[in-house]
């Protein structure tokens, strides 16, 4: 089966920009949905201070920034 991941971040974060090349790097772009928190006031309550996050939406195992390219292949 495919893994699907959701990259939480918010426009013009920096540090959202360099998570999200380091996923390309190892995930297929597709497979990959951006999630801005900032029009959800549920998610922002959740990450607002930990994006970027990435997580595996099949079992919800999730990577709080600072991640690696070696961190995200194990979620793989």
């Amino acid at each position: 089966m495919s893994q699907v991941f959701i990259l939480y971040s918010s426009e013009g974060c920096h540090l959202c920009e360099q998570a999200l090349e380091l996923c390309y790097g190892q995930l297929d772009p597709g497979k990959i949905k951006v999630v801005d928190i900032v029009d959800d006031d549920d998610l922002v309550a959740l990450y607002g201070v930990h994006i970027p996050v990435l997580e595996r939406l099949t079992d919800g195992q999730k990577l709080f920034w600072p991640f690696t390219a070696q961190q995200i292949g194990e979620l793989i």
